[in-house]
């Protein structure tokens, strides 16, 4: 009997500690933001309670947590005479506390998203009114070198007002990290890269060297399914979502999903996909006047889209949101209100219900998750 409570007591531990996460909140700090914040979630009850904070942190618009979970990047989105930078912080999953490493210039203006190798050697930054990417390699410290490798985009589209030179939005590895994926929305196309983290210059143009997109779609964000066969790409300028097939480094475009409902006349600004973990639906925030996250059911065989439903974000600007990896609840960051509101995931419809718990920060603009631990 003895035994058996005590293998109870310790499942109930284990079952308590996979659910406890930080929350990492990237915000602009236009209005006063410290910068990063991070939170402890619970995601049993979708609670969340502050940790720490940056203090000085310029305009932390979106992070990667490395692999090995000992740091944290976070671009700087900032232009002009200095440029755009990335900054290197390690982490004490002890304590919660982010502790400033160093700090590179990334070589072009409004870094956007960052993202870090599976070996935690590299970190490779887009630079959106650069329209680069650039890769840095990281010190066992987890500090930054400065850039060994800058990629520049060129070119223009359709839209003359959003289109007039290239604007690099995201850089996203495939899943066995051999391949990057770095979608231009000035350009209209999702540019592939070999990826060979044992080079000083780790990327080279793969074949074919890019993949084209609709004039004037904007291609913004980029993820895989669970099962490596299908990727998905949100589309900003258009708020249609492109369905590929994925193989080795290539793409098969294999539909565009509107996010909108039909004859919708307003303002378009789709901004940010991600699956569920199950890879049973795929969820699409759009920002301008719908302020919602649109919700997909994702056909296993073939990975194309039926339209489940729509969810008020509940504010305005919902630049990025996150499900955590148990799929209870997704998170959603809604920069022009000041807060992030968490829904919780029904897992066999993937509709979305408000639990009534929000984070107030000014501008939120960027979410991850990492475990705890014990």
């Amino acid at each position: 009997m003895r035994i058996s409570i005590i293998t109870l007591f310790l499942f109930l531990s284990f079952c308590a500690t996979a659910q406890n996460f930080y929350l990492f909140i990237g915000t602009y700090t236009n209005k006063g933001s410290k910068g990063i914040y991070v939170y402890r979630f619970n995601a049993a009850t979708g609670t969340a309670e502050w940790v720490s904070n940056t203090d000085s942190s310029q305009s932390p618009s979106y992070l990667a947590v490395a692999p090995n979970e000992k740091y944290v990047y976070a671009v700087n989105e900032t232009h002009g005479e200095n440029g755009g930078k990335v900054s290197a912080y390690t982490f004490d999953k002890a304590s919660g506390k982010l502790t400033f490493v160093n700090q590179q210039s990334t070589g072009g203006d409004d870094p956007c998203y960052v993202t870090v190798g599976k070996n935690n050697k590299w970190v490779i930054v887009g630079n959106y009114s650069g329209g680069s990417a650039a890769a840095f390699a990281a010190n066992t410290d987890g500090s930054l070198q400065p850039y060994s490798q800058l990629l520049q985009d060129s070119g223009s589209s359709a839209n003359t007002t959003r289109q007039e030179k290239a604007h690099l939005h995201s850089t996203v590895f495939s899943p066995n990290q051999d391949y990057l994926f770095t979608p231009d929305l000035g350009i209209d196309k999702v540019k592939i890269y070999k990826f060979n983290p044992d080079s000083q210059q780790p990327l080279t143009p793969a074949t074919p060297p890019y993949v084209s997109v609709s004039a004037g779609n904007g291609p913004r964000h980029f993820t895989f399914h669970p099962n490596q066969k299908f990727a998905y790409l949100i589309q900003e300028l258009s708020g249609t979502v492109g369905v590929f097939k994925y193989n080795n480094g290539k793409l098969t475009l294999l539909e565009d999903v509107p996010t909108h409902p039909a004859g919708y006349k307003g303002d378009i600004g789709s901004a940010d996909i991600h699956v569920s973990p199950d890879g049973k639906f795929l969820y699409a925030s759009n920002r301008g006047d719908e302020n919602n996250i649109t919700i997909f059911s994702i056909n296993p065989q073939t990975g194309r889209l039926k339209l489940k439903g729509y969810q008020s974000t509940l504010g305005k600007t919902p630049r990025n949101f996150i499900i955590d990896p148990t799929g209870n609840y997704l998170l959603v960051a809604n920069q022009d209100t000041d807060n992030v509101v968490i829904f919780k995931r029904n897992k066999q419809t993937g509709l979305l219900k408000a639990t009534g718990k929000q984070i107030e920060v000014s501008m939120p603009v960027c979410l991850q998750l990492l475990k705890q631990g014990e």
